[in-house]
C-alpha cells in the first residue's frame, strides 16, 4: 500500500517552526562560560527531528545543512569542543538560513541554495577550528556545577533519553560523590590507580551488555570492567554477604517511566475557529433577538421565560468567552523574537542593551499577534539606533554603559497596551520641531509635547543625521501607525530628554466582538466602540464656543472639536443643536474630539461584520452588526471621524 505522504507535509512545517523558535530561544539564553547540559541536548534534538523530518519527505538541502549542524551540536553537548560566542553566532545565522529553506519548501519556490551551501562550509569550517582548539585547550577546562537532582539520576545527565548512547565524559571522582549506590558506574579513568580509576566505555559496552548464566554472579563491574584489572575478593558465605558491614553495591534500578499521558492539546485548523466564531456571534444575535421578544411578553408566563432568557445569556456569554479564548495566544510568540534582534542589532551599533520582557503571558487575539511583529520590530530597532547612547555617551551622562529596552503587555479592561520604553536619550522637541518646519509641516513653539511626538509618524520624517541600513530614510514611522491604526489601535509617546522615551500602543483584546456604546441618531443606532470613549455629557451653552464657522467645546481646561453624526452620517430628524443632545468625547490615535448625538441607548457586546466585504468601504464606518430587533447598527471608526475634526487652537477662538 502506498502512502501519499505529501498530507503530512503541514504538520512537518508546523513542527519544524516551533523547534526553529526553540533553537533560537535555547540559543539565546545559553551560557557560553558554562553551559547547561540540558539546554544543549535540547537545541541537538530539535534539529535531529528536524533532520529525520527532512529525510522522510525528501527535502534534501533541508536535511543536508540540519546534519552538519547536528554534527557541531553533538560535539558541544558530549563537551568535545568548547561553545564560545562565536560558534552560538553561527548557529544562529544557520536558523536563519534554515528558516529561509523551509519557508521555501512551504511555498514552493526556489531553494537559497547560494546561502545553504555558505552555511554548510561555515559549520564545517568552525567544527575544524573548534576540534584544533578543544584539543590544545583540554587542560584549560572548567569546571561546571552537576545538579545532583534525584529526578536526574536515571542518567546522570550524560544521556539522551532518544538517542544512542555514546562515550561518557571524564568527570572527577567529587561530582560522582552522589550516593552510595551510584559509584563504581563506568565513569572511571582508563588508567586506574590504587586511590580512583577512570575509564572511557564505548557505545557497544554500554548498549550490548555482556549476557551471563542464570546462576552465574554478576561481577561488581557491571560489565564495564576487564577481569585483570578487578581486585580478586575472597569468597564468602551467603550470611556474611548480607552483613551491614560488608554492604553489596547493586546497580540502581531505573525508575519506571510514568504512564504517558494524553496529549494536553491538539493543532486545529485556524478556519474551523473562525467558523466556530462566527456560529457563536450569530447566537448572541439570536440571544438578543429572543431577550426583546421576552420584554413584549407579559404575566406569569413572561416571568417564566425572561428567566429562561436570562439563562441562556448567560451560557451564551460562557460560551462566547470560550470560544474567543481558543483564538488567545501568550503574546510571548511575538516577543520571543526580539532577543535575537536586539543582540545582533546592539552588537552591529556597537553598544550595550539589555532587553527585558515583561507581562509575556498577556494573551491576544491571534490575528493580532500577526499584524504587530513588523511594527513592533521597527520600534525596538528604533528605540536601539536612536534612543539607546553609545557606552561612551551613557559614562559621559552618568549612565550606566548598557541600556535597558523593556518590552511589556498588559490587559486593562478590554484592550492591551503593549510597552516600548527604553532609558535612552529621549526625544529631542528643537530638532522635531526644527526637522518639521524644513519638511514644511504646519508648526507652532507653542504645541503640546503630545502633538510634537505625534509629528513622527508623518510619511518621510527623520531626524537622523546620516542615511545606514538601519534608519534615517523616513519610512517606517508612519507605516507603524498605519498598521496600528489598520487593527483597531491607537500609539501613544512619552518622553523626557535625557532620560528615555516610551511608546504605548492601545489595542481592542479581539478584532472579532467589540464592546461598544450604542447611541441613537434619528431613527438609527449607531456603536461607538468603548476602547475610544472617554465621558459623556449633556453640553451647556456656556461649554460652547465658536471657531469660524464652527462650534467648538470647552471643558477639562481645553478646547474640544465637535462633530455632529447627524451631518457627517446625513441622518434625518437628528439633533444638531449641541444642548439639546449628548456629546460623548472620544479619543483616536489622531486627536480627541466630541461627538454629537441623540441620546444613548446602552453599552453592548456586538459581533463585528465587514461591511467592506458585503458592500464597500464607508468613510467613518469601521464596520456593522446586528442588533437584538435585526436591524443592523454602524459602527463608528474613530479614527476616521477625527479627520472630519478641524485643529483647534485657543488664540482662534471667539467667545
Amino acid at each position: 500500500m502506498t502512502i501519499d505522504v505529501t498530507q503530512f507535509h503541514d504538520v512537518f512545517f508546523e513542527e519544524s517552526d516551533e523547534h526553529l523558535q526553540d533553537m533560537e530561544q535555547l540559543l539565546m539564553t545559553l551560557d557560553v562560560d558554562c553551559p547547561d547540559q540540558e539546554q544543549l541536548n535540547s537545541i541537538f534534538r530539535a534539529a535531529h527531528s528536524i533532520k529525520g523530518g527532512s529525510g522522510i519527505f525528501n527535502f534534501d538541502a533541508l536535511m543536508n545543512l540540519t546534519h552538519v549542524m547536528e554534527n557541531l551540536l553533538d560535539k558541544a553537548r558530549n563537551q568535545e569542543i568548547h561553545v564560545t560566542t562565536d560558534i552560538v553566532d553561527v548557529f544562529l545565522q544557520t536558523l536563519d538560513v534554515l528558516k529561509d529553506t523551509l519557508s521555501a519548501y512551504k511555498e514552493k519556490t526556489d531553494l537559497p541554495q547560494a546561502q545553504i551551501d555558505a552555511s554548510i562550509k561555515v559549520l564545517e569550517d568552525t567544527l575544524a577550528q573548534a576540534s584544533q582548539s578543544s584539543v590544545s585547550d583540554d587542560s584549560d577546562v572548567t569546571e561546571c556545577t552537576i545538579d545532583t537532582d534525584t529526578d536526574e539520576i536515571d542518567g546522570f545527565g550524560f544521556f539522551d533519553d532518544d538517542d544512542d548512547y555514546g562515550v561518557i565524559n571524564k568527570v572527577s571522582e567529587d561530582d560522582l560523590d552522589i550516593d552510595a549506590e551510584i559509584a563504581g558506574f563506568g565513569f572511571f579513568d582508563d588508567e586506574p590507580s590504587e586511590a580512583e580509576g577512570q575509564l572511557e566505555v564505548s557505545d557497544k559496552e554500554i548498549n550490548e551488555p555482556e549476557t551471563v548464566e542464570k546462576n552465574e554472579v554478576v561481577d561488581e563491574g557491571f560489565g564495564f570492567f576487564e577481569p585483570e584489572n578487578l581486585p580478586v575478593a575472597p569468597p564468602v558465605k551467603s550470611e556474611e554477604a548480607k552483613s551491614p558491614s560488608q554492604p553489596i553495591v547493586k546497580p540502581v534500578k531505573p525508575k519506571p517511566k510514568a504512564a504517558a499521558k494524553e496529549a494536553a492539546s491538539i493543532r486545529v485548523d485556524t478556519t474551523k475557529i473562525d467558523a466556530m466564531v462566527n456560529l457563536v456571534g450569530e447566537l448572541v444575535i439570536t440571544q438578543s433577538m429572543l431577550s426583546n421578544v421576552g420584554q413584549e411578553v407579559e404575566g406569569q408566563i413572561g416571568e417564566r421565560l425572561q428567566l429562561a432568557i436570562d439563562e441562556l445569556q448567560r451560557n451564551t456569554r460562557e460560551i462566547q468567552e470560550s470560544v474567543m479564548s481558543m483564538r488567545m495566544l501568550p503574546i510571548n510568540m511575538t516577543f520571543n523574537r526580539f532577543p535575537r534582534v536586539v543582540r545582533d542589532l546592539s552588537t552591529k551599533l556597537g553598544k550595550q542593551v539589555d532587553l527585558v520582557i515583561q507581562g509575556g503571558n498577556t494573551e491576544i487575539d491571534k490575528s493580532l499577534i500577526e499584524k504587530l511583529v513588523d511594527p513592533l520590530t521597527h520600534l525596538v530597532r528604533n528605540s536601539i539606533d536612536h534612543g539607546i547612547e553609545t557606552p561612551e555617551k551613557r559614562i559621559a551622562s552618568g549612565k550606566s554603559e548598557k541600556g535597558t529596552v523593556i518590552l511589556s503587555a498588559e490587559q486593562k479592561g478590554s484592550s492591551i497596551i503593549i510597552g516600548i520604553i527604553d532609558d535612552g536619550a529621549g526625544l529631542d522637541k528643537e530638532r522635531i520641531l526644527q526637522k518639521a518646519s524644513q519638511n514644511g509641516l504646519p508648526v507652532s513653539p507653542d504645541m503640546p509635547d503630545s502633538e510634537i511626538w505625534q509629528l513622527i509618524f508623518q510619511a518621510g520624517f527623520s531626524t537622523a543625521e546620516e542615511v545606514t541600513d538601519v534608519s534615517g530614510r523616513g519610512v517606517g514611522m508612519d507605516v507603524v501607525r498605519r498598521n496600528i491604526e489598520s487593527i483597531g489601535g491607537r500609539i501613544e509617546i512619552e518622553s523626557s530628554k535625557g532620560e528615555g522615551s516610551a511608546f504605548y500602543i492601545h489595542l481592542p483584546l479581539t478584532l472579532a466582538i467589540v464592546d461598544g456604546m450604542c447611541v441613537s441618531v434619528g431613527q438609527q443606532i449607531f456603536v461607538i466602540p468603548l476602547l475610544n470613549v472617554i465621558e459623556s455629557f449633556q453640553p451647556t451653552s456656556s461649554q460652547l464656543k465658536t471657531l469660524g464657522n464652527e462650534q467648538v467645546l470647552w471643558i477639562r481646561d481645553r478646547y474640544w472639536p465637535l462633530v455632529s453624526l447627524t451631518q457627517l452620517m446625513e441622518v434625518d430628524d437628528g439633533v444638531t443643536e449641541p444642548t439639546q443632545g449628548i456629546v460623548v468625547l472620544l479619543e483616536s490615535s489622531k486627536k480627541r474630539y466630541g461627538v454629537l448625538v441623540d441620546s444613548l441607548v446602552g453599552q453592548q457586546q456586538v459581533v463585528i461584520k465587514s461591511l467592506e466585504q458585503h458592500y464597500k468601504k464607508v468613510a467613518g464606518i469601521a464596520g456593522a452588526t446586528i442588533m437584538g430587533d435585526g436591524k443592523v447598527a454602524m459602527i463608528i471608526d474613530a479614527d476616521s471621524v477625527a479627520v472630519n475634526c478641524a485643529t483647534v487652537k485657543n488664540s482662534e477662538v471667539s467667545v
